[in-house]
């Protein structure tokens, strides 16, 4: 879903610099005039060659856009100490001390949680990339969300040269009900599952699972599920037939976008009962902004809306496309028990404090919601 917004004029670079941005070289700064100033906080730094546009975009303190070359920024929420290397984002959620890599492109609905990085040359759409999930370079992963692991030593990665393969041709129009799942949120929010390993020179094709603990090996197409605590390493099948004029509808295929969908129905909750509810009843010192978690709120929803779009478009008999609306959501009772605890710390202090019993039951409750 496009959101480009028309570039207009500039702002005064006297207004950037009396909000207390950090303009190493000014003259080579572009905030257009869509952009509110009052959501570019003090001592985030705009680069040369750092474009800022949308009246959505926000930027927080140390936060770095242009670093290594030309950054453009088209209304994103960029949360503090974000790093931009270079490269092009729209539409995008980035968490606290997430990083973009050299000639990043990043479309939307798209959000790095806290510690998530890619290297240089990805491009991400439709992507949740989880807290400190990895990747390397030259990758193209759209329809896709991956976690596991439990800190920036011990992530979920996935090497150069992958490609997330969402897209079937068969038909007048093929169709991109596709998205895949490299770990799951119910259990991956909680920073407690075994990482995840998807070897470089490889690919998936959508839509599959793959399940904590798993390594798949490089040089791969990976065209099944893969399990738990699972090396997999396969050959491509030899076929020579006809293509099809249409292929059949496929049960599986249905059901794999169900719980794609049930799993971000699953995230955002998480951000709406647990993240903003949290912050509602104390602000946490230094942690991610209200601001960045509403934004992250509205890109799961436009996700859902895409997924349930393109699987009408697979099954347009079998689904409604207002089967599913943002207000729909009332799944809070089960994230009561979990505001209770340490209210005061910071999201991945408290995450990483949280009693198993309490694990326990979020992550039954989270399962619920996206069953």
């Amino acid at each position: 879903m496009a959101i480009r917004t028309p570039w207009t004029e500039a702002h005064p670079i006297d207004a950037l610099l009396e909000r207390g941005l950090v303009l190493p070289a000014p003259a080579q700064v572009y905030v257009d005039r869509s952009v509110d100033l009052d959501r570019l906080q003090a001592g985030a730094v705009l680069c040369p060659g750092a474009r800022l546009a949308g009246a959505s975009t926000f930027v927080g303190r140390g936060a770095v856009i242009g670093s290594e070359g030309p950054g453009t920024v088209v209304d994103s929420a960029v949360d503090a100490e974000v790093e931009l290397c270079s490269g092009y984002v729209e539409g995008a959620v980035l968490f606290r001390g997430a990083r973009l890599g050299g000639s990043a492109h990043v479309r939307p609905a798209t959000i790095l949680e806290e510690g998530a990085s890619t290297a240089h040359a990805v491009g991400l759409k439709q992507t949740v990339l989880m807290s400190f999930a990895t990747l390397g370079s030259l990758i193209n992963a759209c329809d896709l969300l991956i976690a596991g692991g439990t800190s920036k030593e011990d992530h979920s990665e996935v090497g150069s040269g992958f490609i997330h393969f969402n897209f079937t041709p068969w038909g007048v129009r093929g169709d991109k009900a596709t998205p895949s799942l490299v770990g799951n949120v119910h259990e991956g929010v909680f920073l407690d599952r075994r990482r995840i390993f998807v070897g470089g020179l490889s690919g998936i094709v959508g839509p599959l699972e793959v399940g904590f603990g798993a390594v798949v090996a490089a040089g791969q197409v990976v065209r099944r599920d893969v399990g738990r605590d699972r090396l997999v390493v396969s050959a491509s099948p030899a076929i020579d037939r006809p293509v099809p004029e249409a292929a059949p509808r496929s049960i599986a295929k249905l059901k794999a976008n169900a719980r794609y969908v049930g799993q971000l129905c699953a995230l955002r909750a998480w951000y709406v009962h647990v993240r903003i509810a949290r912050r509602a009843r104390v602000a946490q010192p230094d942690d991610v902004g209200h601001e960045v978690l509403l934004a992250a709120v509205d890109a799961v929803d436009r996700m859902i809306v895409e997924r349930l779009a393109r699987l009408s478009q697979y099954a347009p008999d079998g689904l409604r496309n207002d089967a599913w609306r943002p207000d729909a959501d009332r799944s809070g009772n089960g994230a009561i028990a979990l505001l209770d605890h340490r209210p005061e710390a910071t999201h991945l202090d408290w995450v990483r404090s949280l009693p198993p019993d309490q694990v326990a039951a979020g992550v039954d409750w989270l399962l619920g919601v996206a069953t």
